[in-house]
């Protein structure tokens, strides 16, 4: 086994970002995917490992890495892939933020412990920023009854065509459909439905409505608690639009039509860089416990692929050093919310 860090889709904005960070952090990384001169490109003067996922991933099986950093979707294809491919006492991290991928990655939970591998889902801003401030808010209480959080991404566009992965990624959670956790069970829900508009503690109003990914999952595994709902900024906020989520779902599942969406978004193309909305990234948790007691705080950080990048890399230092445990985790849920502030967040609490 090496003490290398590898990084899957380098050449992408999280990957990017990430080996630049982990170089500067004195981290030996690798970077790997499937166009050699574009890995030259723009990860000059480090070791590359090129070809399909397939053989990315064999290599990684007989090379042995301390970390591998996963940034390519779909994660629900990918995560479990090259989760498997890890061999004993190589750690996994990656952004996902598809419902469906995280459950695949914690099915695997007694097969990572078993092989001494943490597997880690979600290490980005909608899954991680949540379930800190959430966790932030639950110390040493008594397990709630109800649970909101919401996701109020402030992401700057780059210019280019948005790329299959992400694309593919944006079909697979829209295939996944909306969910929610009603009465201790992970339920299908209405796409865009428990639609609230918010006032972020610097005054930003925005209106969040539940999809069902990657934070409601790790809400869930948080909290405990029998009712709760994951919302995003992300979901149109237009009613009419929010109103044919579930069309749109519905439609993706007939033969050929997501293949055929996937290509299309693929090739949507921004000419000019656009800023970020607004100053500020936001994570609320609200929780209501069975006394009647409620408590809402906020995280507070800043572009939010910028806080993911901080937040990937953070853990897979920390995996590389040997501070996890085996099994399947989401990034606060093993380390603690204040792997979120090492991220670059800060807690605002308003209750």
């Amino acid at each position: 086994m090496t003490g290398e860090i590898w990084v899957l889709g380098a050449t992408g904005r999280v990957g990017r970002e990430a080996v630049e960070r982990l170089r500067r952090a004195g981290a030996e990384v690798v970077v790997a995917g499937r166009d050699r001169e574009r890995l030259t490109q723009v990860c000059p003067d480090v070791r590359a490992v090129t070809g399909s996922l397939d053989e990315v991933c064999a290599r990684l099986a007989t090379e042995a890495p301390a970390v591998v950093i996963n940034t390519v979707g779909p994660f629900a294809v990918t995560a479990p892939q090259v989760a498997r491919a890890c061999p004993p006492g190589t750690h996994y991290v990656d952004v996902a933020a598809e419902l469906s991928a995280f459950q695949l990655l914690h099915g695997m939970d007694r097969e990572a412990a078993a092989t001494g591998r943490t597997l880690v889902s979600g290490a980005g801003f909608g899954v991680l920023a949540t379930e800190s401030i959430l966790l932030h808010l639950l110390a040493a209480e008594e397990k709630p009854s109800r649970v909101r959080i919401d996701a109020v991404a402030s992401v700057a566009i780059e210019p280019g065509a948005l790329g299959e992965a992400l694309a593919a990624t944006i079909v697979h959670g829209l295939l996944d459909g909306g969910h929610e956790v009603r009465q201790g069970r992970l339920v299908r829900a209405r796409a865009g439905g428990a639609a609230e508009r918010l006032t972020t503690p610097d005054g930003d109003v925005v209106t969040t409505a539940s999809l069902g990914g990657g934070e409601l999952f790790a809400a869930w595994r948080a909290s405990g608690a029998p009712s709760v709902i994951g919302a995003s900024a992300l979901v149109p906020a237009n009613p009419a639009v929010r109103a044919a989520l579930p069309v749109i779902s519905g439609v993706l599942r007939f033969p050929g039509v997501a293949g055929f969406v996937t290509r299309r978004l693929a090739g949507i193309t921004t000419t000019t860089a656009k800023e970020r909305p607004r100053r500020f990234s936001w994570a609320r948790a609200r929780v209501e416990w069975p006394s009647g007691r409620v408590r809402e705080g906020w995280l507070r950080t800043g572009e939010g692929m910028t806080f993911t990048v901080g937040a990937v890399t953070e853990v897979a230092q920390r995996l590389a050093k040997g501070e996890g445990r085996p099994g399947a985790f989401t990034p606060a849920r093993l380390f603690g919310p204040e792997v979120a502030l090492a991220a670059g967040g800060e807690f605002v609490i308003t209750d």
